[in-house]
């Protein structure tokens, strides 16, 4: 069985626990390699690596840390198809999921070849009578990112790459499910010129969480998954002293109005629910029509939905993957169980399910009618269902996308823009589409929901996430004036 390594000081150092987790191919149902689960001393190991490394990385100029940003980020773009076929080997995405995922993560690594601009600080001159006052940004020290199986390429680039431009050090628990692209970029980094040390790997499970946590010398934390989770690391994080950012769960809504267009509509909910098997943050998982919008809508998605061709990306038609898990895979499918009892199934994903494939695969689901008060609203489903809501009114939908406990992102598609404007305006959520179903914001801003999808006060990556990886420090200084002084300054006094 093949063994993936942790990343530590430079180099791919073997894994000695002895707690050892099966990595699976989605698509076949077998197990492809394993990774020794960190120890309490690894993790100790790879902190004390960043730590070391600090002093210098943190010395190093900006426009020095910029050219190892930029040099990284050609060297990503060189290796995409490669980075892209890791992805999909060990998460199951097609190669189209993968490629854009991989795009996605470039911004990030060009947004932060921009530190020379972006940690610019603020000058008041004369500020009183001889002195001077400043800002300016410097970095934490080590800290560390914690990241979820759905995006292992993008998610980490989101944090670690404004992170060290800032002049931190970096350790990376990526999800142990696909752990493989996490080496392949910690080697990137080090072609492009970071020092060893400066970003390192653990692999592991929540005994590596607990220990970077527990650890005195990691200065803050990034994570995003689902809501339990990223509520107990905020709480147990800040109880540490420690700087976090947690990133929660999402059940987001795309409310479309009876003057949408439906085609446009259709297109944008199949898209955003089944696009890389629905496990996504910023998946669309419930469809709010409003009034006699909802009988030609469901129409149209269902229409859309029976032409998805599932598989593995070995296929080159296929449009969805398998799930990650067999066990996720069977959680998933059970909501359909409570849907024969709740609402009514328009395409049953059990139904179309490939019959000749031995993996994680469960088809798209369409499910209509859903009520408010059944867990295929109020769960977290993160699979290929689809959930449509009917309302009557506009207000309706907004009071519905309002009292959801998750604010991650939302969508609203109209053709009327006093509607629109008043929607951004009104709606309780971290991130909108006005006719856009997923509106994850470009890399110079930020990302991140309310209510129960964020815990911390900054989101991430972008101009927040600048924030998040620095501290200011405000300098107040006086020289003496030459006008006045009586010390000789070798130039003539201003009378």
């Amino acid at each position: 069985m093949r063994q993936i390594p942790h990343w530590i000081d430079g180099a791919a150092v073997a894994g000695t626990g002895p707690r050892r987790l099966p990595v699976w191919d989605p698509a076949t149902g077998e197990a492809q390699a394993e990774i020794a689960a960190a120890t309490a001393g690894e993790v100790r190991a790879a902190v004390l690596a960043a730590r070391a490394a600090f002093p210098a990385w943190r010395a190093a100029s900006l426009s020095r840390r910029a050219e190892v940003m930029f040099r990284f980020r050609e060297l990503v773009d060189a290796h995409r198809k490669e980075i892209a076929g890791q992805l999909s080997a060990e998460h199951g995405k097609t190669t189209a999921d993968a490629l854009g995922e991989v795009a996605r993560g470039l911004e990030n690594a060009e947004f932060a070849a921009g530190a020379p601009y972006l940690l610019r600080g603020g000058y008041s001159e004369g500020a009183s009578s001889g002195v001077d006052v400043y800002s300016i940004r410097q970095p934490l020290g080590v800290v560390a990112g914690i990241t979820p199986f759905n995006f292992p390429a993008m998610v980490p680039m989101w944090m670690f790459c404004n992170a060290l431009v800032c002049g931190n050090t970096f350790v990376l628990k990526p999800s142990e499910k696909d752990p493989s692209v996490s080496l392949l970029l910690a080697d990137l980094l080090r072609r492009a010129g970071l020092p060893d040390g400066a970003f390192n790997v653990v692999q592991g499970d929540k005994e590596a969480v607990d220990t970077l946590i527990a650890d005195p010398d990691v200065q803050a934390l990034s994570f995003v998954g689902s809501t339990p989770v990223a509520r107990s690391i905020y709480e147990a994080g800040t109880r540490a002293g420690k700087r976090v950012q947690a990133l929660g769960g999402a059940k987001n809504h795309m409310v479309v109005l009876p003057d949408a267009d439906i085609a446009a509509a259709a297109d944008a909910a199949v898209s955003a629910g089944y696009g890389s098997a629905g496990e996504r943050c910023m998946a669309v998982s419930v469809v709010v029509a409003v009034g006699a919008v909802a009988d030609p809508l469901v129409d149209a998605i269902a229409e859309r939905v029976h032409r998805i061709r599932v598989g593995a990306a070995s296929d080159p038609d296929a449009e969805m993957g398998p799930l990650i898990s067999r066990e996720h895979r069977d959680r998933v499918a059970g909501y359909l169980t409570l849907a024969d009892e709740d609402a009514r199934i328009v395409v049953d994903g059990r139904r179309t399910t490939p019959t000749d494939a031995d993996g994680f695969f469960l088809g798209p689901s369409l499910v209509d009618r859903v009520p408010t008060g059944s867990a295929l609203y109020t769960d977290e489903i993160f699979g290929p269902v689809l959930s449509v809501v009917r309302v009557d009114t506009y207000d309706e939908a907004l009071a519905l996308v309002n009292g959801n406990e998750y604010g991650n992102g939302t969508a609203i598609f109209t053709r009327d823009g006093g509607v629109a404007r008043r929607f951004q305006y009104d709606v309780l959520c971290g991130m909108v589409g006005i006719n856009v179903p997923i509106p994850v914001p470009v890399a110079y801003y930020s990302f991140g929901g309310w209510k129960a999808s964020l815990f911390g006060d900054l989101h991430m990556y972008g101009p927040e996430g600048i924030a998040f990886y620095t501290r200011t420090k405000v300098v107040t200084s006086r020289w003496p004036d030459p006008a006045t002084s009586e010390v000789d300054l070798g130039f003539p006094k201003v009378r």
